[in-house]
């Protein structure tokens, strides 16, 4: 029996603010900035019986360590959220937040509960190095050509698409200046207070002195990335760090962070039961692969499909946030999709801002849901976002 299409709709969306790797949340767990977020996800609608949730979906590209154990799981029973709610960790590396927030809508949408979460959590610095723990790529991967691009660092695939999309070293530092001047004008406007839920940081300290332990509390309130000093000049003077020859250098390059966030749907049935106003409706999500060696033109195969599962067009977004995993991929994105550069990113991105990994959907979706609320011209919006070993994803939402 086929079942009808409900709406789904995003009632509330907060995150964290997002930290260096090693930075203001060097000593805090993934699972505690996830359920810090869930806390306050729910919190956010009054009344709200928790019992009611659906499922608890959450992103997170390195889900070891600190943040294994189905980190979903132990999220949601540290935030006190009943036991009779599930909770399941999702992998699909830099887009696993959005795909969270598109598979919590999904369970809405097929009428199988009418309140779900999709969340994303991500630790940079619990993680020794980039792939995780323990890397222990594939052999085939080394035998031939045919699937060596899959074991290519994130890096040397920033090159490729420079060099086939024609994208300059000074076009990829310009883009990255853009971005943290973007980001600071938004702090300093404060347009990301609606969307970040404080964390206060706890840490035990020795007293050598006295032979204590000394607890010290600090609240982070703003993201740790943006820098007030970069310029065209001081990026200038940093080295390419991936090819001896190449253009891709870490300030034209995302920064590695750690963060968290949630994002709270429901179907039209709960929204009139709770009295609560939408931010915005879920409208599509796709997925697409592509060459691994290219990885980061993902999205210009998956916002087509988005927009086609849709039945909108690109050129109606009139907000995207496109993750800017590298500044060389996000120049070659906007450029063949012939997206409106003052559309993307308004805030700044990645490069600035930060990317924890599985988090960064969610924490785009929260940013675009929230500008809905400061601008009511805006109507639709996207999240998008390229994947690691060569695929792209794009989410779709409506202003309500």
């Amino acid at each position: 029996m086929s079942k009808i299409i409900q709406d789904a709709y995003i009632v509330a969306a907060t995150r964290t603010p997002v930290a260096r790797r090693k930075g203001a949340f060097t000593n805090v767990r993934p699972d505690d900035m996830l359920a810090h977020v869930l806390r306050s996800v729910v919190g956010a609608v009054p009344g709200l019986d928790a019992k009611e949730i659906g499922d608890v979906v959450v992103g997170c590209a390195m889900p070891e360590a600190e943040q294994g154990m189905n980190v979903a799981r132990i999220g949601a029973l540290l935030a006190g959220l009943p036991d009779s709610v599930p909770a399941i960790t999702i992998n699909r590396f830099c887009s696993s937040g959005v795909n969270a927030v598109a598979m919590a809508a999904d369970r809405i949408r097929l009428g199988e509960c009418d309140v779900a979460i999709g969340a994303g959590t991500e630790s940079m610095t619990i993680l020794a190095q980039m792939m995780g723990n323990k890397v222990a790529s594939n052999p085939a991967f080394f035998e031939g050509n045919e699937h060596l691009a899959i074991a290519y660092g994130m890096g040397i695939t920033a090159e490729r698409v420079a060099e086939r999309w024609q994208v300059t070293r000074e076009q990829q530092d310009a883009f990255a200046v853009a971005s943290h001047q973007k980001a600071l004008a938004a702090i300093t406007a404060g347009h990301f207070s609606a969307e970040i839920t404080p964390y206060a940081v706890h840490e035990h300290l020795p007293d050598f002195a006295s032979g204590q332990v000394r607890i010290s509390e600090r609240l982070v309130e703003n993201d740790e990335g943006p820098r007030p000093n970069t310029t065209m000049e001081s990026l200038a003077k940093l080295r390419p760090v991936f090819a001896a020859k190449g253009s891709v250098t870490a300030g034209n390059a995302s920064q590695m962070s750690d963060g968290a966030a949630a994002v709270l749907l429901m179907s039209e049935v709960a929204v009139k039961r709770y009295n609560v106003k939408p931010l915005a409706r879920f409208v599509s999500f796709s997925v697409a692969g592509v060459p691994p060696e290219i990885m980061g033109i993902g999205p210009i195969e998956a916002i087509p499909r988005a927009c086609k599962a849709g039945g909108v067009k690109a050129e109606q977004m009139d907000w995207i946030e496109l993750n800017e995993a590298f500044a060389a991929q996000s120049l070659a994105v906007i450029k063949d999709l012939g997206l409106d550069p003052a559309k993307v990113n308004p805030l700044g991105g990645a490069i600035a801002l930060g990317h924890p990994l599985g988090a960064t959907g969610a924490i785009r979706t929260a940013t675009l849901v929230h500008a809905f609320q400061r601008d009511p011209k805006l109507k639709y919006g996207m999240v998008t976002m390229c994947i690691g070993t060569g695929m792209g994803a794009a989410g779709i939402f409506e202003r309500v």
